[in-house]
């Protein structure tokens, strides 16, 4: 059976299915428009983004992920995993079994490979406890460059970047 955190890994770029013939259409919001005779409300102006900086304050550290970072490795998004988790993505453009090298040295285990086409990785951290968490304490590496793709693609911070190797932290939750 497919463990949970490389199942969520895997359906991180996966597109969401076209809504089926005679399904419900989703509620249309109320009409907004202001009657002709009514000014529109003058909005705050918006400030551009200033300069993107190397580490925001926002970017996880090894000690609060409880678990290595690969050595430059850019981070790219955290998100709510559920039951009070989150999981934590950084892509790398070093080849998969550079990576899975990396984390076999450093964390003293072999991990297990949990599909070979495209290859994910995946290291235990933590023990899973199911009444208390959604997924494993884990380090999953994927491979985007399997097949002859082009990578991962992230827009952050308004530019487009693709990656060949991404790794899932996900950390024990802090009870």
């Amino acid at each position: 059976m497919l463990p949970l955190a490389a199942a969520l890994f895997l359906l991180a770029q996966t597109p969401q299915p076209f809504p089926k013939p005679g399904a419900p259409k989703p509620a249309t919001p109320p009409s907004t428009t202001a009657p002709a005779t009514q000014t529109p409300a003058k909005l705050p102006a918006v400030q551009p983004p200033g300069p993107a900086t190397a580490a925001s304050s926002d970017t996880p550290t090894e000690a609060s992920l409880g678990a290595p970072i690969y050595p430059g490795a850019e981070f790219l998004g955290s998100f709510d995993a559920g039951k009070g988790q989150r999981y934590y993505l950084f892509g790398t453009n070093s080849s998969f079994t550079e990576i899975v090298n990396y984390y076999k040295t450093v964390l003293k285990q072999k991990g297990e490979l949990v599909f070979e086409e495209p290859a994910i990785h995946e290291f235990d951290i933590g023990k899973f406890k199911e009444e208390t968490m959604a997924f494993p304490p884990s380090v999953s590496v994927k491979d985007y460059a399997w097949g002859g793709s082009a990578g991962y693609l992230s827009a952050k911070r308004g530019k487009a970047e693709r990656f060949k190797t991404v790794i899932q932290i996900v950390p024990a939750p802090a009870f």
